[in-house]
């Protein structure tokens, strides 16, 4: 039973969606407008994107509705990350923004935040584009709203933890790529420069890292050979390094 001396009737639960994307050269996050004139006349300025969840929803269900609805992507690598439940983590004209946007009378919002990872190409872009969203390199992002810094920093450790994981590098590249592609995402992400042969030299000790007989075409330099991720191999591998002693099928 509850404590009667608490109110329990004005919550609100909403998600933030961290969509990171690579550009070959940088590491971006996703970003939208948010219009606050109505409220104080302020400009608008840039936030994650996110959303109340509706009473017919579930926090997955949403999130998926806000990375569908931006990037028109229906299969998205989506996960649950952290839940920001500070009371005053909303207030103000922050606050104010949220109940005159939603139409309705809140004070706080609990978020949780989400995790994605897309690869970018021009029809997604050009649809982030039509439907108002904004690549940003993390290197030049300045203040968002609400306290959607704080969340994006922590979205950072998440990827670099993720990386150190699991093969989540091969969400941002395509289907065929190069070494040199994958080496510059890994500096990016961990904001290091990597020796080239000792980088190729692991990479090509990795099973699931698969060579294909295309080359690149039309560029300056000697044509590069493309690889593959194959899952497959991957899963095979994982479950075989993580398998009991005493396990042997």
């Amino acid at each position: 039973m509850g404590d009667p001396s608490l109110k329990y009737d004005n919550q609100a639960i909403s998600v933030d969606c961290t969509v990171f994307g690579f550009d070959g050269k940088d590491l971006c996050v996703l970003l939208v407008e948010r219009r606050r004139a109505q409220v104080s006349g302020e400009s608008d300025d840039l936030k994650l994107p996110g959303s109340l969840i509706s009473d017919a929803e579930d926090l997955l269900s949403a999130a998926n509705r806000v990375t569908r609805e931006l990037t028109g992507a229906r299969s998205i690598y989506l996960k649950q990350m952290e839940v920001f439940s500070d009371p005053q983590r909303v207030q103000g004209q922050e606050l104010m923004w949220i109940n005159s946007y939603y139409g309705v009378s809140l004070s706080r919002v609990l978020t949780v935040v989400f995790f994605a990872l897309v690869k970018l190409d021009e029809k997604l872009m050009s649809y982030v584009k039509r439907k108002g969203g904004v690549w940003v390199e993390l290197n030049s992002v300045r203040q968002l709203a609400l306290d959607h810094n704080k969340i994006l920093v922590k979205a950072i450790d998440y990827l670099i933890l993720l990386f150190q994981q699991e093969p989540i590098a091969f969400k941002f590249l395509p289907r065929k790529f190069t070494i040199k592609q994958l080496q510059k995402l890994y500096e990016v992400v961990f904001d290091v420069e990597i020796d080239n042969r000792n980088f190729r030299k692991k990479i090509l000790s990795l099973e699931y890292v698969q060579p294909i007989s295309e080359h690149e075409v039309m560029v300056a330099h000697k044509p590069a050979q493309y690889y593959t991720f194959d899952r497959k191999i991957y899963k095979r591998e994982n479950k075989r390094r993580f398998k009991l002693g005493f396990v042997y099928k």
